[in-house]
């Protein structure tokens, strides 16, 4: 069974997210908050969801991420039976005209 992520301690961790105003701060924010392995780790898993919503290959995605196919395939079976969540910043990224690491 998955634990419950909303309570009020992640409320307000989320709505302090919400306040902060552009990149900078973001990692300022998450400097203080999360180890240097965390943030690699989501960000690693972020660009993975990318690349497998432009369906590429596991092969293909481990050789340029880094990650593991155990990433790899976590991060496939939560686009696929998750919260949607990795699409609609994927999404909201691509209609701000921005792509990812490594495109123009």
């Amino acid at each position: 069974m998955v634990k419950n992520t909303r309570t009020p301690e992640t409320d307000y961790l989320c709505d302090a997210v919400l306040t902060l105003k552009n990149r900078e701060e973001v990692y300022q924010f998450l400097n203080d908050v999360c180890t240097v392995n965390e943030i690699q780790s989501m960000a690693q898993r972020f660009t993975v969801a990318k690349y497998l919503m432009e369906n590429m290959k596991y092969a293909e995605i481990k050789e340029v991420s880094g990650a593991s196919t155990a990433t790899v395939s976590r991060v496939n079976r939560t686009l696929l039976y998750g919260e949607d969540g990795y699409a609609l910043a994927v999404n909201r990224l691509k209609e701000r005209g921005i792509t990812g690491p490594g495109e123009g």
